[in-house]
């Protein structure tokens, strides 16, 4: 019994610690258009997860941030500015 439990609880923390999805980062919006055609692209302050559309104020405009992949943000996580 003791070493079901124990193989369930290692397969469980595997599967957590997998689950990490990271996104390509790129210095150009036009890198990031290239990696993913068919997607928006977004600027992304590192630091705090949140994401800018083209056009709002921070896009490109942050202190630490990179061009990404909508998709892939919002699949690792991060958010659009609620305030632009």
């Amino acid at each position: 019994m003791f070493r079901i439990a124990a193989v369930a609880t290692l397969a469980l923390a595997l599967t957590v610690s997998t689950s990490a999805w990271t996104q390509q980062q790129f210095q150009t919006e036009q890198q990031a258009q290239a990696h993913c055609p068919k997607d928006v692209v977004v600027w992304l302050n590192l630091p705090t997860g949140v994401y800018h559309l083209k056009g709002a104020r921070w896009y490109g405009a942050t202190k630490s941030g990179a061009y990404v992949c909508k998709a892939e943000a919002d699949k690792a996580g991060d958010r659009q500015s609620l305030r632009g």
